[in-house]
């Protein structure tokens, strides 16, 4: 009976912590259904060369414009971008790191739930990193997205199987505010799934050529 009672006070106690802990780290997880809908949009593939807007991304994060606008009216670095179908997601992250926070996992589960519907799968996306405007410079921050753009692609393709070739992680860092007129927000921190193109069709593989029909031995005589 003590081992009993040992036990249940151990169950509760376990139960107290997690009612006590739970409201301070809920986050409402989007359904299956909102992503899709967002997502089945789909009408073009924008022009894109993704090694060269990485590339513009850290040359523009880096330089130091003596009329730099500001990062109010800092222009867009890929606008074609945001035309695309696109789920905002909220994953938190740990603090200028690209690791993924507990109370995020089920968000990241319900986005691979959608890329696998049956509306969905014949596209490929773009998983776009953004961060806020902070004391950080702009150079560290188009680093820091760019990790944790990475890091959603890798939890995607090693925990939920999804195609490596549907996705491509992208980082903007504060080169593409999803809120402009708010830098600071931390809605211009949000992760996007963009709906990019369909994915190509696979070429069709030669037809193996018939194997040589082999002689048979002449009779002898």
């Amino acid at each position: 009976m003590r081992a009993i009672g040992h036990l249940a006070t151990g169950i509760g106690f376990a139960l107290g912590l997690a009612l006590l802990a739970g409201p301070a780290g809920a986050q409402t997880a989007p359904t299956r259904d909102d992503i899709i809908g967002k997502l089945n949009r789909f009408e073009e593939t924008p022009e894109v060369d993704f090694p060269a807007l990485k590339q513009q991304v850290m040359e523009r994060a880096k330089a130091r414009i003596k009329n730099d606008p500001g990062p109010v009216n800092r222009p867009l670095i890929a606008p074609d971008l945001a035309k695309l179908p696109a789920f905002n997601a909220q994953i938190q992250f740990d603090a200028d790191t690209p690791i993924i926070q507990p109370e995020s996992y089920q968000t990241v589960g319900r986005i691979a739930d959608a890329l696998v519907h049956a509306s969905l799968l014949p596209y490929t996306f773009l998983i776009v990193g953004h961060v806020e405007s902070n004391s950080k410079t702009r150079e560290a921050n188009a680093i820091l997205s760019q990790r944790r753009a990475d890091a959603i692609r890798d939890v995607l393709v090693n925990t939920f199987k999804i195609s490596t070739k549907r996705l491509q992680p992208i980082g903007l860092g504060e080169e593409q505010f999803l809120d402009r007129t708010k830098p600071t927000s931390a809605v211009n921190g949000q992760l996007q799934i963009l709906t990019f193109a369909k994915v190509p069709d696979e070429a069709p593989r030669p037809a193996a050529a018939p194997a040589p029909a082999t002689k048979k031995p002449a009779k002898r005589h």
